[in-house]
């Protein structure tokens, strides 16, 4: 399997077949929001499937709150975490998680950001999986530790200064929900939901639906910025356009790190223009 074979977002079929094909190259990795709590956790996983979490393996704790919620794990830890996964230079790694897919689009782009190309993440996750007639293991899998190579740079991010500038020209995007957009946002941000691009059953809707979601319908429109509180549904937004042909920065401190500088405005209310009323 190449690395242009390998889409951002994973049909449970083919997904299916990749596992018949090459069980070997495959690596499952179930990512959970809070692995303390139990988080995204369910009563099982897909089977071979490792738990990743969210909240300190893909991300910093030890790090200064305009750093944001959830900074980007050191290259080097990541790389320690990525082989006690199994993961090798040459895996197929397949995310995925219980809920909205969020979580697990977190961990496709931290995984990219590192330098590791064939990243998928199983679209409608672990119910797309049960939906499919698939049954769930509840066994811990034995895993033969990887010699993956990780580094840093691999995706284009944001600083706070790059968002203000694009949020000025009306072209970043706040992918959290219209409740946490109003208490509070980078000022100039506009405010698109990343759940508006999933589809009852939890799967994301086509390229076009995409494209339009976030304004980009015009093949001439301009790419925006995207952001969020901590750098997770603003994943979600990268991924979804990426899987739509649409390469997107990320400014992972987001409104967190955002909001953590005394110096940084910060605008509360509606989008302008939208004919809400603030709360």
């Amino acid at each position: 399997m190449t690395e242009s074979e390998v889409p951002v977002f994973v049909g449970v079929a083919e997904l299916e077949k990749w596992l018949q094909d090459a069980p070997e190259q495959v690596r499952l990795l179930e990512i959970r929001y809070d692995q303390k709590t139990g988080g995204t956790g369910g009563a099982g996983h897909l089977p071979g499937a490792v738990t990743v979490d969210l909240a300190t393996e893909l991300a910093r704790s030890d790090a200064d709150p305009v750093e944001g919620r959830r900074p980007l794990p050191d290259p080097a830890d990541l790389q320690r975490s990525a082989r006690r996964w199994g993961l090798r230079n040459d895996s197929t790694v397949v995310v995925y998680d219980t809920r909205s897919g969020l979580s697990a689009a977190r961990a496709w782009w931290v995984l990219r950001w590192a330098g590791l190309q064939r990243v998928s993440i199983l679209d409608g996750g672990l119910q797309a999986w049960t939906a499919a007639g698939h049954e769930l293991d509840t066994e811990e899998p034995g895993i033969e530790p990887g010699d993956v190579e990780l580094g840093s740079g691999g995706l284009p991010e944001l600083d706070a200064d790059a968002a203000a500038a694009l949020a000025a020209r009306g072209l970043l995007v706040d992918a959290r929900d219209a409740q946490a957009y109003r208490e509070g946002h980078i000022p100039g941000a506009r405010n698109v939901p990343s759940q508006g691009v999933l589809g009852a059953a939890g799967t994301l809707a086509d390229a076009d639906e995409v494209r339009a979601h976030y304004g980009l319908a015009a093949a001439d429109a301009a790419v925006p910025g995207l952001s969020c509180g901590g750098g997770v549904a603003g994943a979600f937004a990268v991924a979804a356009l990426a899987h739509a042909g649409v390469t997107a920065p990320l400014y992972v401190g987001s409104f967190s790190a955002w909001s953590a500088d005394p110096d940084r405005p910060v605008a509360t209310g509606a989008e302008p223009g939208t004919g809400e009323e603030a709360p």
